[in-house]
């Protein structure tokens, strides 16, 4: 009897198992498609939005200044950019590739500035640029030494500081960029944004 009533024990235990395994294989995940622009503030952590709005404040800030009117009146033609490091000074991780690439792609259709590669891109195109020498025809090889030289370097920064107590936390971010005139190391612009956020999570400690 004792035999029959563990191996009854055994089939149930075995039959949850099994309903389990299939209640699990059973659940759908659902995607549902929404537009770029839609704002989605999911964490509370830095987002697409923020990047969004960050660098469109950012933009019209810089271009409405008196610099660069004065650049042009005196040169005669729009000023050269480079970008040059965005440090992440936060608690969080941010992206600041997606950050930089808004507001260079904004600042370029804007047709007041001019950008040059990266560091990081100008060794790529070094490196074609070399093989072209070996091996395109004279016809069609970019020569060496025929780069545009930037005019400014635009650098900033983006940095938290974090509030919290119990459930509920506040998160503010500070923004700081730089537009620096690579000739004399005067900075020409400086822009800063600032976002604070409150988030609330009932039952869990920070």
């Amino acid at each position: 009897m004792k035999l029959i009533k563990s191996d009854t024990s055994y089939l149930k235990i075995a039959a949850l198992l099994l309903f389990s395994l299939l209640a699990l294989s059973g659940c759908k995940q659902q995607v549902t498609r929404v537009s770029a622009n839609e704002v989605t503030d999911l964490s509370g952590n830095w987002n697409d939005t923020d990047s969004r709005l960050v660098s469109k404040e950012m933009v019209a800030d810089v271009l409405s200044q008196n610099w660069l009117s004065r650049y042009r009146n005196r040169y005669n033609r729009v000023p050269t950019v480079i970008v040059g490091k965005v440090r992440n000074l936060s608690h969080e991780h941010i992206n600041t590739r997606t950050f930089v690439a808004d507001i260079e792609r904004a600042l370029i259709n804007s047709g007041e500035i001019d950008f040059v590669a990266s560091d990081d891109e100008r060794q790529e195109i070094r490196k074609e640029r070399m093989d072209q020498d070996l091996n395109a025809s004279a016809s069609t090889r970019k020569a060496m030494g025929e780069e545009v030289g930037a005019d400014f370097m635009l650098k900033g920064s983006i940095n938290t500081i974090v509030d919290a107590i119990k459930g509920e936390q506040a998160r503010y971010y500070q923004v700081d960029m730089n537009l620096i005139d690579l000739s004399s190391n005067r900075k020409v612009w400086v822009g800063q944004k600032k976002i604070k956020k409150t988030i609330e999570k009932s039952g869990i400690r920070w």
